[in-house]
């Protein structure tokens, strides 16, 4: 049986068109390799648990340092979200540190020099930053302007704004005490920060992994023009994207406001590169595209590493968070390309072995009796980061050709038919 009518088998529901009696072909079979190392964050995080709590052991393992590490890092994970969401659409968008920077000073100025509710200020502040992301959608779906560039250009906008409003200063004593004690206290030792964290991901999870708006996301990022012809409104998907990224970093300067309660220039953009390195790297975990839960447990687990090196190497240590963070993405980056390289090499050879095995000719395999495909050259990091915010699935084969169906369309009916993972 050809490695076509299985695949055809497992798309029309298990019955399959081919010959009566005949064996479902075997389902690619991922490398070792790739298997462990989307499992590497967790692999990652307990050698560090390990480490220094040998090394400092009165120190990093202690219920005040995990309950400060997990309360310091939520802010910065919700902006990781933030920027998670367009990606899925294949879209970037840098302006998620400027957004939530431009949140902050939006809740005080308006607590230090108006009588309006917080609660209220926090909705238009939330109002306001979707529609700035809306707009940045419109520049890069109606402009035509790449979203790195476009998002780029917005951050430096958005930090023209906030140094206006602050007039470049620090703006404390905005909120009262029922507001920060909502970012303060803790509920049964953890810190109330982190399930807010967890309400939000949840959400997030949700939509993107098990309903149609994220399927339909996922889709549009693998090949926008396949999404196209196969009905999807590629365009509205990116607004949409945009609004809700933009919501969510305002999201995470609220949460920044609780628990600091002050506005200070450096608070926004600072955190773009951390909540990067987060979502490249959780993006080679679990499901191997980008995800919520494999973003946040890469986030944890390099803010426990810096941790057990602040705590070991003492005070001056303030060079080791960018140099961890930008290793990180380094090495998150190199892992999706070793991971594409794995993962075609392997499904080639296992095509191969199984035409063998069914009397087809191993040349054609590959491409379910198509032509023989031409070399793939080894991807390099920068083909390996775009492989990741375009979401190469690499765990399926590749879908038949349909008879009277272009190759796009039968992509993007593939795509829509991939079940959430």
């Amino acid at each position: 049986m050809s490695i076509q009518a299985g695949v055809r088998s497992r798309t029309d529901g298990g019955h399959s068109s081919g010959r009566t009696g005949a064996r479902p072909a075997p389902r690619f079979r991922q490398p070792i390799g790739v298997v462990l190392g989307r499992y590497s964050a967790l692999f990652l995080l307990a050698f560090f648990v390990i480490v220094f709590g040998a090394l400092e052991p009165h120190l990093f393992l202690t219920a005040s340092t995990f309950r400060v590490t997990f309360g310091e890092g939520v802010v910065t994970a919700v902006v990781a979200l933030a920027f998670l969401v367009p990606l899925a659409a294949g879209t970037y968008d840098l302006s998620v540190g400027a957004m939530m920077g431009t949140s902050l000073v939006i809740m005080n100025w308006f607590g230090a020099n108006t009588d309006i509710p917080v609660g209220l200020v926090a909705v238009g502040t939330v109002a306001l930053c979707c529609l700035i992301g809306l707009l940045s959608g419109v520049i890069i779906v109606k402009f035509r302007v790449n979203s790195l560039i476009a998002t780029l250009g917005v951050s430096q906008v958005l930090s023209a704004v906030t140094l206006k409003v602050s007039n470049n200063r620090q703006i404390t004593g905005a909120f009262s005490d029922g507001f920060a004690k909502l970012g303060e206290e803790d509920v049964l030792g953890v810190p109330i920060v982190v399930l807010y964290l967890l309400v939000l991901a949840t959400a997030i999870w949700f939509v993107l992994e098990h309903t149609p708006v994220g399927r339909y996301l996922f889709a549009a990022g693998s090949n926008p023009e396949a999404a196209r012809l196969a009905g999807l409104s590629t365009t509205r998907l990116t607004y949409g994207a945009m609004v809700a990224s933009g919501g969510i970093a305002a999201i995470a300067g609220i949460i920044y406001a609780m628990r600091v309660g002050a506005y200070s220039e450096e608070a926004g953009p600072g955190l773009l590169f951390p909540a990067l390195a987060a979502v490249f790297f959780g993006a080679s975990q679990f499901s191997g595209r980008p995800n919520v839960w494999g973003t946040l447990v890469a986030y944890f687990a390099l803010a426990f590493g810096v941790k057990g090196l602040q705590l070991s190497f003492g005070p001056g240590t303030f060079w080791i968070q960018p140099l961890f963070q930008g290793t990180a993405l380094l090495v998150a980056v190199g892992l999706a390309s070793r991971e594409i390289t794995q993962t075609r090499r392997s499904r080639r050879t296992q095509a191969a072995a199984a035409a063998a095995e069914a009397g087809q000719d191993p040349r054609t395999a590959a491409t379910d009796g198509g032509p023989v495909p031409a070399p793939e050259a080894e991807p390099s990091a920068a083909s390996a980061l775009a492989a990741q915010a375009t979401f190469v699935a690499a765990s399926e084969p590749t879908p038949p050709p349909a008879s009277r169906e272009g190759p796009a369309q039968t992509a993007g009916a593939a795509a829509l038919k991939q079940p959430a993972s």
